[in-house]
């Protein structure tokens, strides 16, 4: 009798199994989001040190276009202005993003409306080599022909915003394309059969119908895509020139905040005020990742209420 108790109110293997694997998925979802907790503050103690602890003031440091940590100015105070890397970053994230949205929404139409079993064939293993190509390649690409191009039709060196964009352009291209596909095969099926039940042609339906129901997929694609954009720092680096200047046109020289911490964070000592500045632009870079996934989370919220 005790023996039949025991093994109906004991643990079966499934039981323990299940309990094991809630276990191990319950350590690693905490350890992951331990990891990004230890990041984050990493990145903000040491950034904010600027501030707090070598008392560079915050409206400078993001309004001043001087950048030389290692120098005092007339006033008195560090060198220590960011705005030209951030206008740089901008500028490349955003004139890339609008470079290439136009391709994007184009190959992916070709592949989910006009033609999808000929543009898979073909755009698929484009696109797929193109995300498969390192960093260092799109940036030796447009060293050697980019630069060169943009030097011969504009004048000047060859570097800055506009060599910049042209690269990271065929980066993102192939992000926003590959998302919006997936967005607009995720259209229900009757919103095309509706339009065309009404008279209306393929393109009318494509423009009228599909477009605007896969309105929250694209600006999801696109933010992406800006996001690789503003963290890239490679390829950007070898074609940008590294100016630390506000750049007055798109030929000019300039840098953005991944090209100068790249270059910038081995030749400073830890705890200094050159070290304490790219570490609060380090810090920028990363409120600016936050930044970009709040706002995928409320397209994506927007998007599910439309439905």
């Amino acid at each position: 009798m005790d023996k039949i108790k025991r093994q109906l109110t004991s643990s079966s293997k499934a039981t323990r199994q299940d309990r094991i694997g809630k276990l191990v998925a319950f350590l690693c979802t905490f350890l992951i989001g331990l990891l990004v907790v230890s990041i984050f503050y990493m990145v903000a103690s040491r950034g904010l040190a600027t501030f707090f602890k070598d008392h560079v003031s915050l409206w400078d440091f993001l309004s001043h276009q001087n950048w030389n940590p290692s120098q005092v100015g007339k006033d008195g105070t560090p060198e220590v202005g960011a705005l030209p890397m951030i206008v740089g970053s901008f500028s490349v994230t955003v004139l890339s993003a609008i470079l290439a949205t136009p391709f994007a929404v184009s190959m992916a139409l070709f592949m989910t409306e006009i033609a999808p079993k000929r543009g898979q064939k073909v755009l698929q293993p484009v696109i797929e080599l193109l995300v498969g190509i390192p960093s260092v390649v799109y940036g030796f690409v447009g060293l050697t022909i980019v630069v060169p191009v943009v030097r011969a039709l504009g004048g000047g060196t060859g570097f800055g915003i506009l060599s910049g964009t042209l690269v990271l352009f065929v980066m993102v291209l192939p992000t926003i394309t590959s998302m919006y596909v997936d967005s607009l095969r995720s259209v229900p099926g009757f919103y095309r059969e509706a339009a065309l039940a009404l008279g209306a042609t393929r393109w009318q339906s494509i423009y009228k119908v599909i477009l605007r129901a896969s309105v929250p997929g694209l600006l999801t694609a696109i933010i992406f895509g800006m996001a690789r954009a503003f963290g890239e720092a490679l390829a950007v680096q070898m074609v940008i020139g590294n100016a630390s200047l506000l750049p007055h046109n798109l030929i000019s020289p300039a840098s953005t905040l991944t090209s100068v911490l790249t270059t910038g964070i081995g030749n400073t000592v830890m705890g200094t005020l050159p070290n304490n500045a790219l570490w609060s632009l380090a810090l920028i870079l990363l409120l600016m990742s936050l930044a970009f996934n709040l706002l995928l989370r409320v397209i994506g919220s927007k998007g599910r209420l439309t439905k």
